[in-house]
């Protein structure tokens, strides 16, 4: 169970304070990338809690700022690649850091959304702009140098790892959940980040009291007998899953395998003896209460979700790309351990099953965008709209 001072972070609503909510007046515009669920699962969070604090949020797709074949190749593309071809997936990510021909294919792309997303800026005049989205943060940075956005644009990552295509020089912050990240970004790119903390629901960070953990872990059909590890590969079931799962079950752990949107995955599994398989779930928060150790294999969103539940995490058989360098930043951090082979698998999974499960206590991503108002704005917006309500009246 947590804390009390972490329970107290984690759980904090927004408050008024004087009578007056904190993002009161503000306007914020936050672009996401409908690219798997992490990015938009941040992006809606963000903006949950700032419409909370009393802030009007907007938030927009950047693919939609695209031609619909190339917004379908970059949903598709990346699921493509590291089904059939993981060795170039990884070698393009690579590249990327080169700033070669790849970079100027990229930048090309995120271009061509720049209309659109100036569009955007125009309508809703924010005082405020954050994107969950690497290609968005190349389109924006691209913007707020031209001065055609004139207000501060920051950006949030929502991997464990920094990579080139996250980071603009004319972007006002780049924001990260934990300090391993900040200090990765430091040190092998020169730059300045600020940790903002984890954007997932609160309700990850609430434990379940014993006879609903004893009714769930029922009714998804696990043994009481072994520890369970929640295995995860992203919202569409991406990388080696069945043989992370059956090397899992052969530790003596019970792997429940969350399949997200694949239901050909599902249909493998539920075959592979030890194995529990399930599909698409929006209790996931409940599902690691149960769960004694997450296994994952991307460390996107869900790592976080972890983090904020106090879940211990391994990670094993990393898809290419952000997945092994998340991998690494984790490793390195003591985050969690990344798991290279099967023997290394059980031990890392005997280890993490006797951490400690408190949650750490966390700043919220709200404060540090709503202190990037400006001043002025944030006067204007509060007298503007007593105006017109006088007027009214």
């Amino acid at each position: 169970m947590a804390s009390p001072a972490a329970r107290t972070v984690l759980d904090r609503p927004a408050t008024p304070t004087d009578g007056v909510l904190p993002g009161s007046g503000a306007r914020v515009l936050v672009v996401t990338g409908s690219v798997g669920a992490g990015h938009d699962g941040a992006a809606h969070e963000l903006a949950a809690r700032l419409t909370a604090a009393g802030a009007q949020v907007e938030v927009r797709d950047l693919l939609d700022a695209l031609r619909p074949p190339l917004a379908r190749a970059l949903r598709s593309g990346y699921a493509g690649g590291v089904g059939r071809a993981p060795v170039l997936v990884e070698l393009l990510y690579r590249r990327l850091e080169h700033r070669g021909l790849l970079w100027a294919i990229e930048r090309r792309i995120c271009h061509a959304a720049e209309t659109t997303v100036r569009d955007w800026v125009g309508a809703i005049d924010p005082d405020v702009v954050v994107t969950t989205y690497p290609l968005a943060a190349q389109t924006l940075g691209e913007l707020r140098a031209a001065g055609d956005i004139t207000v501060p644009v920051l950006t949030y990552l929502t991997d464990p790892a920094v990579h080139v295509s996250w980071l603009h020089p004319a972007v006002d912050a780049h924001l990260t959940v934990t300090a391993a990240t900040a200090a990765q970004g430091r040190r092998d790119y020169d730059l300045g980040f600020t940790v903002a903390g984890p954007l997932v629901p609160t309700r990850f960070g609430q434990p379940m009291d014993l006879a609903e953990l004893v009714a769930l872990r029922a009714e998804v059909g696990v043994r009481t007998d072994r520890p369970v590890a929640l295995l995860v590969a992203g919202s569409l079931g991406l990388g080696d899953v069945a043989g992370a799962a059956l090397d899992v079950a052969a530790t003596g752990f019970t792997p429940v395998v969350l399949c997200g949107r694949n239901a050909a995955l599902r249909d493998r599994l539920d075959r592979l003896p030890g194995v529990v398989a399930l599909g698409w779930r929006t209790d996931v928060h409940r599902l690691m209460q149960v769960a004694d150790v997450l296994v994952h294999n991307a460390g996107g969103l869900t790592c976080t979700e972890a983090l904020v539940a106090g879940l211990p995490t391994v990670t094993y058989k990393p898809i290419p790309g952000h997945g092994r360098a998340n991998a690494a930043v984790l490793h390195d951090s003591g985050l969690g351990p990344w798991a290279t082979d099967p023997v290394d698998l059980r031990a890392a999974l005997l280890e993490q099953l006797g951490r400690d499960r408190t949650p750490p206590a966390m700043p919220d991503p709200t404060d540090t965008v709503l202190s990037w108002v400006p001043a002025a704005r944030k006067l204007a917006r509060p007298a503007a709209r007593a105006a017109a309500l006088a007027v009214a009246a």
